[in-house]
């Protein structure tokens, strides 16, 4: 009957009661305010859920436990950045607040994003970079949970390159060129680029080391003009 359910359902409430204020059986019980509590694993208490005395339940989260001296590095990267880059890259800490930068290695990709709107409020896809700390331990002994650092994480690596800076390189007809200055006149010479970023590009053939290249190349420069270079101030 109706009756005979609201009384179950009266009774399921106090046992409910009863197990939150039940106190800890005689065997947990080291005094009459303490309760002796075993953590799953070493480390120091990173931070507590409740600062003030409450009724908790069984399972619920009292506090947070990890080693410092076993950090590892999250970096938050767009999508797009990230499937450049494979596990076991080189990375560089900066601005953690040491003198010197830190060296770490990344170790995973998680495989799935999260779309982020900036602060500009436009949606990006972003995906988290585990980085493991390569560097001696004493040299980041100041590091904690939570800490913030600024990760620069190497793409690709290519020994003994030459490098121009893209406002010294221009393209005609698909080929890329560039005005070297020999002896005071203009030399227009074919190269072949190979990687290139924002600024500056790598250049595989048509250049020597040392070989000067004119930067921001004028219409009026051509092959044979002379020129001069101008003094930095």
């Amino acid at each position: 009957t109706s009756a005979e359910a609201r009384v179950s359902m009266a009774e399921a409430a106090r046992d409910r009661a009863q197990a939150v204020l039940q106190g800890p059986t005689d065997g947990e019980r080291q005094s009459d305010c303490c309760v002796r509590l075993y953590a799953p694993a070493d480390g120091v208490v990173l931070s507590l859920e409740n600062k003030s005395a409450r009724p908790v339940f069984a399972g619920q989260k009292l506090m947070s436990v990890g080693d410092p001296t076993n950090l590892e590095v999250v970096v938050d990267l767009l999508s797009a950045d990230a499937t450049q880059l494979r596990p076991g890259a080189r990375a560089t800490l900066d601005r953690w607040g040491g003198s010197e930068p830190l060296e770490a290695e990344l170790r995973l990709l998680e495989p799935v994003a999260i779309t982020v709107v900036s602060a500009l409020g436009i949606e990006e896809q972003r995906v988290d970079a585990i980085l493991d700390i390569t560097s001696p331990p004493e040299a980041w002994s100041g590091l904690g949970e939570g800490f913030s650092v600024y990760a620069r994480i190497e793409e690709w690596r290519i020994e003994d390159a030459i490098l121009v800076p893209l406002s010294g390189v221009f393209q005609q007809q698909g080929a890329w060129f560039t005005f070297v200055n020999v002896d005071g006149v203009a030399e227009r010479r074919a190269i072949e680029i190979g990687r290139r970023d924002a600024r500056r590009a790598v250049v595989t053939s048509g250049l020597e080391p040392g070989d000067r290249i004119v930067i921001h190349p004028p219409d009026s420069i051509a092959d044979g003009v002379p020129i001069a270079e101008r003094e930095r101030f």
